[in-house]
């Protein structure tokens, strides 16, 4: 089996698209756990290691040519702050 090295940087697609639909994901840091990066609305997230590595789809190393995000959703009535 090959381990694959992540790099902060880096792109990858999850099995599972985060509720704002992208499911592109920014490593911003690497070890025990991963933290994560939705590339579509900024929602950051920290996953176990054996959990990431299952997830994992696609990789783009940093630098290379990952997709475009989608552009950001409007905000649904639920979870806006009342005036």
């Amino acid at each position: 089996m090959e381990i694959v090295r992540y790099s902060i940087g880096d792109v990858v697609r999850l099995k599972k698209p985060h509720p704002c639909g992208c499911d592109t994901w920014e490593v911003y840091r690497t070890g025990v756990d991963f933290g994560l990066r939705c590339r579509g609305c900024g929602h950051r997230v920290m996953v176990p290691r054996p959990k990431f590595e299952k997830a994992v789809r696609q990789r783009w190393p940093l630098g290379e040519g990952a997709p475009d995000p989608p552009p950001p959703k409007p905000a649904q009535g639920k979870g806006q702050k009342r005036r």
